[in-house]
C-alpha cells in the first residue's frame, strides 16, 4: 500500500471513529486505537500517542461551547484535573515500560466495561433536597445549569471517592490513550451525583488537559508520529462533528446498543492478538 493510500484509508476510517464516538459518547479514541493496532498492524504505543493528540484537538474544540453555553463546571474541573493529570502521567511512565501483550488486556477489559455501562446506562434523577458534601461546599463545587424549563441546581457529593475514581480514569487515560469516559462518569454521575449534561461537558473540557500531560511522556519517547497522528486528528474533528449534527434526529439508544456489541468484539481480538504477541 502506497504513503498516500494509507493516509487516505486512515483518514476514512478516522472519520467513522470520530462519527461513531460523538454518537455514543465513548469518543474516538476506542475505535482509532484498534484501528491502527488490528487493521494497519501499528505499534501499540505509536497508536495511543496518536490517539492522545486527537484527544488533546477534539476536547480544545468542544470545551469552549461548553462554558460559553454555562453547562461545564469549570470549579469541578480543574480540581478534579489535579486527580486526572497526575494518574495520567503515571499512566504514561507504566505504559512505556509495560510489557504490550498487558496493555492490549486492560485495554479490552476497559473497553467491556465501557460497552456495558453504555448499555445500562439510566436516565438521571436529581434530587434538590440531597446534602451536600461539607467539602464540595468549602471548594464552592456546587452549581446550576441552564435548561429548555429554567435553572437547575445541584449538590455535589462523595468528593473524596470522585477524586480517587478519577485519579484511576487519570491512569487509564495515560496509559491507553482513550478519554475513560466510563471512569469518569461512574466518578461525576454515580458517586458525585453531578447531572449527566454537566458532568460530560466538564470531563469534556478536563480530557484536553489530561491528554497533553500524558502526550508529553509520550512525545519524549518519540512515539507521536505527525504523519500517523494528523490524517487521524482531522478525520475525528470531522465525524465527531457530522455525528453531532445527526445526534438529534437518531435512536442513540439502539445505536449504542450495536456500537457496543461491536465494542465488545473489538476488546476481545485486542486481548486476543495482545496474548498471541500479535501486536
Amino acid at each position: 500500500m502506497s504513503l498516500e493510500l494509507f493516509t487516505f484509508v486512515l483518514f476514512l476510517g478516522a472519520i467513522a471513529a470520530g462519527f461513531l464516538g460523538s454518537l455514543t459518547g465513548l469518543g474516538g479514541g476506542v475505535v482509532v486505537i484498534p484501528l491502527l493496532t488490528l487493521g494497519f498492524g501499528v505499534d501499540m504505543r505509536y497508536a495511543i500517542g496518536a490517539a492522545l493528540v486527537t484527544s488533546i484537538a477534539s476536547s480544545s474544540g468542544a470545551a469552549a461551547a461548553y462554558i460559553k453555553e454555562g453547562i461545564t463546571n469549570v470549579r469541578i474541573g480543574m480540581f478534579l484535573e489535579i486527580a486526572t493529570t497526575t494518574g495520567a502521567v503515571l499512566g504514561a511512565v507504566i505504559a512505556i515500560w509495560l510489557d504490550k501483550k498487558y496493555i492490549a488486556l486492560i485495554f479490552g477489559c476497559v473497553l467491556i466495561f465501557s460497552a456495558i455501562r453504555t448499555i445500562t446506562k439510566k436516565e438521571e434523577k436529581i434530587d434538590p433536597l440531597a446534602p451536600s458534601d461539607k467539602l464540595a461546599e468549602k471548594l464552592k463545587l456546587n452549581g446550576s445549569y441552564p435548561t429548555k424549563e429554567g435553572v437547575v441546581n445541584y449538590k455535589v457529593q462523595n468528593v473524596a471517592a470522585g477524586y480517587s475514581l478519577m485519579t484511576l480514569a487519570g491512569v487509564l487515560s495515560g496509559l491507553l490513550g482513550i478519554g475513560s469516559g466510563a471512569l469518569k462518569v461512574l466518578a461525576m454521575d454515580t458517586a458525585m451525583k453531578i447531572p449527566f449534561k454537566v458532568s460530560t461537558t466538564t470531563s469534556n473540557f478536563m480530557v484536553g488537559v489530561t491528554a497533553a500531560a500524558s502526550a508529553v511522556i509520550y512525545l519524549q519517547r518519540g512515539y507521536i508520529d505527525p504523519g500517523l497522528a494528523m490524517p487521524i486528528v482531522v478525520g475525528v474533528l470531522l465525524g465527531a462533528f457530522f455525528g453531532s449534527k445527526l445526534l438529534p434526529k437518531i435512536n442513540v439508544k439502539k445505536l449504542r446498543m450495536i456500537f457496543s456489541i461491536v465494542i465488545f468484539f473489538l476488546a476481545i481480538s485486542m486481548m486476543y492478538n495482545g496474548l498471541t504477541g500479535k501486536l
